[in-house]
């Protein structure tokens, strides 16, 4: 069964939205991004992950754009990306972007769900949460 591990929210300034998340909700800075399509902070409760991200590029932004604020995605780690790939595509998901990452380094695979809702898989858990 697949566990539900971060949920990506964009916004207008990572750093200030990471700041009230750790000052009001004591959650921990864990990692930050900061490449051609994105920049953001990365927080986590221990178990679940905040991506809080600010999308530069449309092509990485998706249907929502770059100017979206709000939820924008959810992640969950699985034990074999290929088959659970298959299995979202014989379902009617639909992939994004994103292919499994030689050996143990982090990545994304990223699909839409039938209702272009868009989500992510990997096998590898995200730093700070457990997998």
């Amino acid at each position: 069964m697949a566990k539900l591990r971060h949920i990506a929210i964009t916004v207008p300034d990572p750093e200030k939205a990471a700041e009230f998340y750790e000052r009001a909700l004591g959650l921990k800075r864990v990692g930050t991004t900061d490449w051609e399509g994105a920049h953001g902070v990365y927080l986590t409760d221990g178990v679940m992950n905040l991506a809080l991200l600010h999308y530069r590029k449309e092509e990485y932004a998706g249907k929502l754009g770059a100017g979206h604020v709000g939820v924008h995605h959810f992640g969950f780690i699985v034990e074999d990306v290929a088959s659970t790939g298959q299995a979202i595509e014989c379902c009617g998901g639909r992939h994004w972007m994103g292919e499994p990452a030689e050996g143990a380094g982090f990545y994304e695979v990223k699909y839409f769900d039938p209702d272009g809702i868009a989500f992510d898989i990997t096998a590898n858990g995200w730093k700070g949460s457990k997998g």
